[in-house]
């Protein structure tokens, strides 16, 4: 893979639009072009690995090894302590078909209930495939603590609920530019560009 060179047209393997566009955000000062499964129409793998960084692989392999292209897929989630991890790898399946993180967020509210202990962390796994199917894995974490009612309309997901630690705004209040800078897929995009990008300079 790294003989190749860090890719000049990427698959994002994800039919989340806003999981795309933050990715998109991180890989704009790369000269690299994105193109996402939905605009190609690949079909959505089923999620059948048991952690984050299996999906991350089933995900990104389907998607290069459909298109002929390098492929970058993510898969993420929050894994609440008071819940023992849940709902993890189980995250977006917890917004129901409609995708709908309100309901999800609500799920997590009153499953929390009768806990004192209010900590949370998100975690990313993003694997980076070749059309011949070989892979690089590169993981990233960010701890904080859940708040409620959820607080701001910005990000995604879970973001409105999670307050990481040492900041006063969750990740739905804060400026786009600041939670690029901190969040979890963010800390495994640095392990990626130091090791597929910036060993190419």
């Amino acid at each position: 893979m790294d003989a190749a060179g860090p890719p000049q047209r990427l698959i994002i393997a994800s039919h989340n639009p806003g999981k795309v566009a933050e990715i998109e955000a991180l890989l704009a000062p790369f000269a690299v072009e994105i193109l996402s499964a939905a605009s190609l129409n690949l079909p959505e793998p089923d999620e059948t690995g048991a952690s984050f960084a299996k999906n991350a692989r089933l995900k990104a392999v389907a998607a290069a090894t459909a298109a002929g292209l390098p492929a970058l897929a993510d898969d993420s989630g929050l894994a609440v302590t008071a819940l023992e991890g849940r709902p993890g790898i189980y995250s977006a399946r917890w917004a129901g078909p409609g995708k709908d993180f309100a309901l999800a967020m609500q799920r997590v509210e009153e499953e929390m209930q009768g806990h004192s202990d209010r900590s949370a962390h998100f975690v990313s796994a993003l694997c980076l495939a070749q059309a011949d199917g070989t892979s690089r894995m590169f993981e990233g974490r960010i701890d904080g603590d859940l708040v409620w009612p959820p607080r701001g309309e910005r990000g995604f997901g879970y973001d409105p609920m999670f307050l990481p630690k040492g900041h006063g705004e969750t990740f739905g209040e804060m400026p786009p530019t600041l939670k690029h800078a901190m969040s979890h897929r963010a800390r495994a995009f640095r392990l990626l560009v130091e090791q597929v990008f910036e060993t190419a300079e």
